[in-house]
């Protein structure tokens, strides 16, 4: 082959492998929403939805389209803690921690803009209070303290969009902390920062959460149990059993009623559940089970045809003024308590009948002011769940009722 040949060759060559690479190139993402900055806001409120592999796939996607968009690391950092979170096996949770913190130094490296920065840090901030590693609280404190620093364009933030975003993040962290004052007080910071913005609704209900919690543990010292109790949504047998040995001190308060040591000496739980072998408040059950509390008995499963505890059951509001009102007996040895508003034909509550079981409880406790009435419907809510600090907020009146200290 001549040189001239050869040239034309070379040449056709090269023109076809400019072409394929372009070809290949702009057939990664062609579409109009086909971007990595569509991507990432699609998978970021798939993860506010609580949709992990929805997520998943979306910052997946944005880094196909591509590979340095510095936002979709950090949302798969997010993405990744958020699966260490459910991990039990110290094996594999070591590998998702390396594995997020990989995404999240990725995120750190690529960012170009003060906005990609902003995304950075809060994930990082997200990232650390989903996995609590060692001095955890501290590393999102110092990334708050770095976005305090930044100067950043809102309008570019393509999801958080204000960034009171890191008000309410590092307000998440310290109620992960059991830091409720300072946890109430980020929340407040959001839902002052704007008069309405993205973050002001979930600031809101984090605001009133908290400082519901702060109310209810005004004046009283509550353990570590009850601390972690304070922040559920709703309790359940097994968290209000020790709740009221740990924070109550019922055992130690029963006992005192007792003259005789010996007798206390005898008495003890008649059998153990088999469902609370290896529960982590057995025996704060057993001592509740060994006085009787009225309301927190074995009940009988049809399936296994044995009495159980069933500690994980969620407690209701009437369940609670029933179990609340024999501690109040006991304590008191009122016994006519028990029967004190039996025969009323009308009742101040329109879900709760006279003739309810729970009728003569719910009143013992809303008149002495143990549990709180309806709201502006006028309902008791016999049958809604007994959220933490409202169950705090009634041992703290009972408490205060009984001169217990």
């Amino acid at each position: 082959m001549n040189k001239k040949c050869m040239s034309v060759f070379l040449s056709l060559l090269s023109l076809v492998f400019i072409f394929g690479c372009t070809k290949q190139e702009v057939a990664k993402c062609t579409s109009p929403e086909d971007n990595p900055q569509h991507h990432y806001l699609t998978g970021m409120n798939a993860l506010e939805q609580g949709k992990i592999d929805v997520a998943q796939s979306k910052f997946d996607r944005a880094i196909y389209c591509d590979e340095k968009f510095s936002p979709a690391h950090s949302g798969l950092a997010i993405v990744t803690a958020e699966k260490v979170k459910k991990q039990t096996d110290a094996g594999f949770r070591k590998v998702e921690i390396d594995r997020t913190m990989e995404y999240l130094k990725k995120a750190n490296k690529l960012s170009e803009t003060n906005e990609d920065k902003f995304d950075y840090l809060i994930a990082t901030m997200r990232v650390y209070t989903d996995i609590k590693t060692s001095n955890w609280l501290k590393t999102v404190e110092d990334a708050y303290g770095e976005i305090r620093e930044l100067k950043v364009d809102e309008k570019k933030l393509v999801y958080y969009q204000g960034t009171e975003a890191a008000s309410y993040f590092l307000g998440i962290a310290y109620l992960e902390a059991l830091e409720f004052q300072q946890a109430r007080d980020k929340f407040a910071s959001v839902l002052n920062a704007k008069r309405e913005g993205k973050w002001h609704e979930k600031a809101d209900r984090a605001w009133k959460k908290t400082d519901k919690i702060v109310r209810a543990m005004a004046g009283i010292t509550v353990g570590d149990v009850g601390r972690k109790i304070a922040v559920k949504d709703s309790i359940t047998r097994g968290d209000l059993a020790a709740l009221l040995i740990d924070e109550m001190k019922i055992d130690k308060l029963f006992a005192g009623r007792i003259p005789a040591q010996s007798q206390i000496d005898k008495m003890k739980a008649e059998f153990t559940p088999a469902d609370i072998l290896n529960y982590h408040f057995k025996e704060e059950i057993l001592t509740i089970l060994k006085w009787k509390v009225r309301g927190l008995e074995p009940k009988y499963d049809e399936t296994t045809k044995a009495y159980l505890f069933k500690p994980s059951d969620v407690v209701k509001r009437g369940e609670m003024a029933f179990i609340l009102e024999d501690v109040l007996i006991k304590l008191t040895g009122d016994e006519k308590m028990a029967t004190a508003f039996f025969g009323h034909s009308k009742s101040p509550f329109p879900d709760v009948r006279p003739t309810s079981p729970f009728y003569n409880a719910v009143m013992n406790m809303t008149t002495r002011g143990i549990m709180e009435g309806g709201e502006l419907s006028g309902d008791f809510r016999i049958d809604a769940p007994v959220d933490g600090a409202e169950a705090i907020l009634a041992i703290r009146v009972l408490k205060q009722k009984m001169n217990i200290y």
